[in-house]
């Protein structure tokens, strides 16, 4: 028998909990680390438990490649009196490749949610400060990127268009091999949450 995904996330869940209790060590932890300014100032038993930590994820994912365990999750995004269900992946977890599979075959679901919702609604590009926007500038945006991703706040939908390795799409480090790019709809400027 394989565990799910579910599985996979209570066991992590319950591993964070024990060794936060202080019921896992570690220790080889300041052999791991190679800067012993670092180590002093973290402690042996703070290293210890982030290295416990980092161990078991490890497994983790490595069970996930070996019995092709999906990492993602489904949530329902609502705006605006509407629903879609989409997947999104744990952050406690990997992308298979049937999962960027899947992610890629919600993109028209997702865009058609985002376009029937956004009519009277100003578009941001994401940024410090947020730049305005228009179709004509994300429909290429759009075009381009292999899959997408929404969120909703009580006023502002979020469209996260990303291309790469689900994993590092979020990092400013993965570009350009992977990454995003964040549309703000929002009936005025953007609320300032971060994206």
């Amino acid at each position: 028998m394989t565990y799910t995904t579910e599985q996979l996330l209570a066991f992590l869940d319950q591993e964070l909990r024990a060794t936060w209790r202080g019921e896992r060590v570690v220790l080889s932890s300041h052999e791991r680390l190679d800067n012993p300014v670092i180590a002093k100032a973290l402690g042996a038993d703070k290293l210890s438990k982030v290295f416990a930590i980092q161990d078991f994820r490890s497994q983790i994912h490595s069970y996930q490649r070996q019995h092709g365990v999906s990492g993602l999750v489904w949530n329902t995004c609502h705006f605006q009196g509407h629903s879609l269900r989409v997947p999104e992946l744990h952050p406690q977890l990997i992308a298979i490749p049937d999962d960027k599979l899947a992610l890629t075959a919600a993109k028209p679901a997702i865009i058609q949610f985002w376009r029937n919702a956004i009519p009277n609604l100003h578009l941001w590009l994401a940024g410090r400060p947020p730049q305005p926007t228009d179709l004509d500038q994300v429909d290429p945006l759009i075009a381009t990127c292999e899959w997408a991703e929404i969120a909703a706040a009580q006023t502002e939908l979020y469209l996260t268009l990303c291309w790469g390795d689900p994993k590092d799409c979020h990092c400013d480090w993965a570009k350009p091999e992977s990454g995003c790019d964040r549309i703000i709809a929002a009936p005025g400027e953007p609320s300032g949450i971060k994206v």
